[in-house]
């Protein structure tokens, strides 16, 4: 056996408009959490506001007193120093936790993006945070392990039907999405956690409709959800 120690490169990669392989260590980790109980959420807008947290607050469309609260930060340590400490005091203390909602992932590269900062860190913020995208359906995924056997030109393949169904709706200004890896970071053992972000309700729940009838959807997982479907009543930015 070599004594020699495997080498490991666990940066995201892209290519350059060039053509030469690029990389980043950069990536946004996003943890999106539910509560019940909350009667009314200007208090909980104005604590947010005054810590200045990087966070969006949601109003839980499937609970009158839901609300749904996204952290986000490049360092994980983030969400157990300044926003642990920040929701085990009020208001949010004093609210129910829903944690079969809560949901934690990074932003990943599939290898073809020339601009890695723009997709793994700048991008994923400006979705979340953008005015005119205010409803928003986030939920987990597992893929099936027969996926993984599949060979890399089926999986290409059954990937970009799936990319096509999204492309066309953000062409057609009806939706866009965040995709994150939480592979290991998931308590029910999930591999993504995606949002659909848009101006309209309606669109977001045409695409999970559309997405249905794809060979990933319909073959190749193992579970989805539950959904967590909110619109946004605050936007922090950093």
């Amino acid at each position: 056996m070599s004594d020699e120690l495997e080498f490991v490169d666990i940066s995201e990669k892209g290519r350059s408009r060039e053509g030469k392989t690029i990389s980043s260590d950069r990536r946004l980790f996003m943890q999106l959490l539910a509560y019940g109980g909350c009667h009314d959420t200007v208090p909980i807008i104005e604590a947010l506001k005054q810590q200045g947290l990087t966070a969006v607050l949601y109003e839980d469309l499937n609970d009158p007193q839901g609300i749904g609260l996204l952290l986000y930060s490049e360092n994980p340590d983030y969400f157990l120093t300044e926003a642990r400490a920040f929701l085990n005091r009020p208001p949010f203390s004093q609210l129910t936790p829903k944690p079969e909602y809560t949901m934690f992932g990074r932003t990943y590269a599939i290898g073809y993006e020339d601009d890695l900062d723009r997709v793994l860190v700048e991008r994923p913020k400006e979705r979340i945070t953008n005015p005119d995208l205010l409803w928003a359906i986030w939920y987990p995924l597992r893929r099936s392990g027969e996926f993984v056997h599949l060979s890399a030109q089926e999986q290409r393949a059954i990937l970009m039907e799936h990319g096509g169904i999204g492309r066309a709706y953000g062409r057609a200004g009806l939706g866009t999405d965040i995709r994150l890896a939480c592979h290991g970071l998931d308590k029910n053992d999930n591999d993504f956690v995606v949002a659909l972000i848009g101006p309209q309700l309606f669109p977001l729940s045409a695409i999970v409709e559309r997405m249905r009838q794809t060979k990933q959807t319909s073959l190749y997982l193992e579970k989805l959800g539950p959904f967590f479907i909110g619109k946004a009543a605050w936007q922090g930015k950093n």
